[in-house]
């Protein structure tokens, strides 16, 4: 009886996970361009292009929906990290890495994550989920930072270095939120990799 049923079900269940799926890039499409507020389960349902019965099928609160959404962005944004230079290719150089870093705090995924840490400051159930994923992704991108730099962390200074360019990146990030910030970028990421030169160019890892 199951042989005959299992072939049934299958089509369905691609379906509710294509739904799902779809729901999860909503809901992180509307949180970076109409934050926390305006997301709600309506307004995320309509831009998935699915009725919000079925959106409260897969979710049935908004606080699961968007509990589901930190997850989501964090796997996106460690997926983009892993997928920066791929492992087979030549090793880049400081200035395509530092920009590459920057390009991800500056993008869609990074202004959904803000507004998530937002939301979750008033919402204590998003809230454990963000400090959780955010650590997890925090030492996945520093750890990322430190082999495409090529660093050695056992080198004084090196590991605050890094730190310090990812917390720029950040910045960087924050300030995106508000206006373009393009051409100064520019000017930072080239003085980063000055700074970056400078003291990982002493203690540089051999292949």
């Amino acid at each position: 009886m199951g042989a005959v049923t299992e072939p049934d079900r299958s089509p369905k269940q691609d379906r509710s996970r294509a739904t799902r799926q779809r729901l999860l890039e909503a809901a992180v499409a509307c949180l970076a361009d109409r934050g926390w507020t305006g997301s709600t389960v309506a307004v995320v349902a309509e831009h998935a292009g699915v009725s919000r019965g079925a959106a409260q099928h897969h979710f049935p609160t908004r606080e699961d929906l968007f509990t589901a959404s930190v997850e989501y962005v964090a796997e996106q944004r460690s997926a983009a990290l892993r997928g920066l230079f791929p492992a087979e290719a030549a090793a880049p150089d400081r200035r395509a890495v530092v920009t590459a870093l920057v390009d991800l705090y500056t993008g869609t995924l990074f202004r959904a994550a803000l507004h998530l840490w937002v939301a979750a400051s008033h919402e204590p159930q998003l809230g454990f989920r963000v400090v959780e994923l955010e650590g997890r992704v925090g030492r996945e991108t520093h750890r990322m930072a430190v082999e495409l730099l090529g660093a050695d962390e056992s080198a004084p200074g090196v590991r605050e270095t890094i730190q310090g360019f990812l917390d720029m990146a950040r910045g960087l990030g924050l300030a995106n939120l508000l206006t373009d910030d393009g051409a100064r970028r520019e000017r930072v990421v080239a003085q980063w990799t000055s700074v970056l030169d400078d003291v990982l160019g002493r203690n540089r890892r051999g292949p």
